[in-house]
């Protein structure tokens, strides 16, 4: 992966978004996240081997993954790829990514 890979591509005024109150924020497009909607949800998956990596987590947090299911590893790793894809314009090359 390339430095420019992990620069922030971002023209957002950020502080102007935070300074925002709920109320001042437009979310007349964002549909509503009702029962329906988390009926449908489901978690994505890779489909390509794990690393396996030592990672240091806040106990609070990795007790609340435990909680949520057995297989709370996988739903750590889900988190991490949709907040991954949500912040960069990162895209795995598919060797070992």
């Amino acid at each position: 992966m390339s430095d420019n890979a992990l620069t922030p591509t971002s023209r957002t005024d950020w502080s102007r978004v935070a300074a925002l109150s709920d109320a001042e924020i437009d979310i007349s497009d964002v549909p509503p996240l009702d029962d329906a909607f988390f009926a449908r949800a489901t978690i994505r998956m890779p489909n390509r081997p794990m690393a396996e990596v030592t990672l240091h987590i806040d106990p609070l947090i990795l007790r609340w993954f435990q909680s949520q299911s057995t297989q709370y590893e996988r739903l750590i790793n889900a988190a991490l790829r949709i907040y991954v894809e949500a912040h960069s314009s990162y895209e795995p090359t598919g060797k070992g990514a």
